[in-house]
């Protein structure tokens, strides 16, 4: 190596180095603004709560119309889901100080939901101890890692699996970035961040095919979400087939289909029909597309009190799995093609 090239190098680090550092700030900025902001706003809402002289109906109507309002006013985030959350994380640390600036919203949303006040501590001191991201709490939590430690016998075997199985659930700045709750917070839209380059090329010409199709299908949006249980799901397409009178969720996967991935499916077609449908629209479908580099596996789902209809009435307006197998495996070709072309003009 010459002398210029390590003095580039050092250079190189040099600068890495601040901007990793510049990065990181911004991330503990971001966090402890959203976290002090959601303690004091759980803070007002109990507050005017118990001031409230029907209080067993807050949260039915004073939510929904203060949720209105914000939304109006902030945009996402302040839902009547999240302004339960908001609530919820105020009541479990009513103490100011008792709040670790060192964990971010979606840690407190996971631990507020742990009733056992013991449990719910223990959980947090563990996470900032041993820097366990949100992934790493959930998984600790679904297991049952405090209960398990306390009745086990053989302690250190039980700290050495949890250890094991949380050393892969590590946050990278691609999670981050994709945290539907630092999306909300600072009012950003989350398309950009949802998909990579390769996914949005095929979703993007799919989405064409369909519409060409002719047999009335209607575009109605991408990377729509919706949310069950606290928890936020996105489908990459959605449309609406005006003859058929109902909707079609589309969800992409790259690389080797899972049973799970047809499961998924099947839940959001039943929260679908739950949220979204209306009574005069017939029963919502799903279509699962697997894109591999060696084979594309395409799937329909359709609930099974739903399989006659689909078989009789849906099936004449809806492209075939193998002509849909045809288009994907097509479109990701193309789509590496286009890709590769542009990164040898940037280089």
């Amino acid at each position: 190596m010459t002398g210029l090239e390590t003095r580039l190098t050092l250079l190189a680090d040099s600068i890495t180095l601040h901007i990793q550092q510049a990065r990181d700030q911004v991330k503990r900025a971001v966090n402890t603004a959203m976290v002090q902001s959601y303690w004091q706003i759980g803070c007002l809402i109990v507050e005017d709560e118990q001031q409230g002289q029907e209080r067993a109906a807050y949260g039915k109507q004073q939510l929904k119309h203060l949720s209105q309002v914000l939304t109006d006013r902030l945009g996402k985030g302040f839902d009547v889901t999240n302004l339960r959350n908001m609530r919820r994380f105020y009541l479990a640390f009513p103490i100011r100080e008792t709040v670790s600036l060192e964990l971010n919203w979606s840690h407190y949303n996971l631990l507020t939901r742990i009733e056992n006040e013991a449990a719910r501590n223990w959980y947090m001191q563990e996470t900032i101890s041993q820097s366990w991201s949100v992934r790493a709490l959930e998984r600790q939590i679904s297991t049952l890692y405090y209960e398990r430690l306390l009745s086990s016998k053989e302690k250190q075997l039980v700290e050495q699996e949890a250890q094991d199985k949380t050393q892969a659930l590590v946050e990278s700045p691609k999670d981050y970035l994709r945290d539907p709750y630092i999306l909300d917070f600072l009012n950003l839209q989350d398309q950009t961040y949802q998909e990579n380059e390769l996914e949005q090329a095929i979703i993007s010409h799919l989405q064409q095919f369909l519409l060409a199709l002719g047999k009335g299908f209607a575009f109605v949006e991408r990377q729509q979400r919706i949310r069950f249980d606290d928890e936020d799901f996105y489908i990459d397409l959605v449309f609406y087939n005006f003859k058929l009178k109902c909707f079609l969720l589309v969800d992409l996967k790259l690389g080797k289909l899972k049973h799970q991935d047809v499961g998924q499916m099947d839940t959001y077609v039943r929260l679908y029909d739950e949220q979204r449908k209306s009574h005069d629209d017939n029963p919502t479908i799903g279509l699962v597309l697997c894109s591999e580099k060696s084979e594309a596996v395409v799937k329909y789902s359709v609930l099974a009190d739903q399989q006659q209809l689909f078989a009789a009435q849906y099936l004449p307006y809806l492209p075939s799995e193998e002509e849909l197998k045809r288009v994907l495996e097509r479109e990701r070709q193309q789509a590496m093609v286009r890709l590769q072309a542009r990164e040898l003009r940037d280089e």
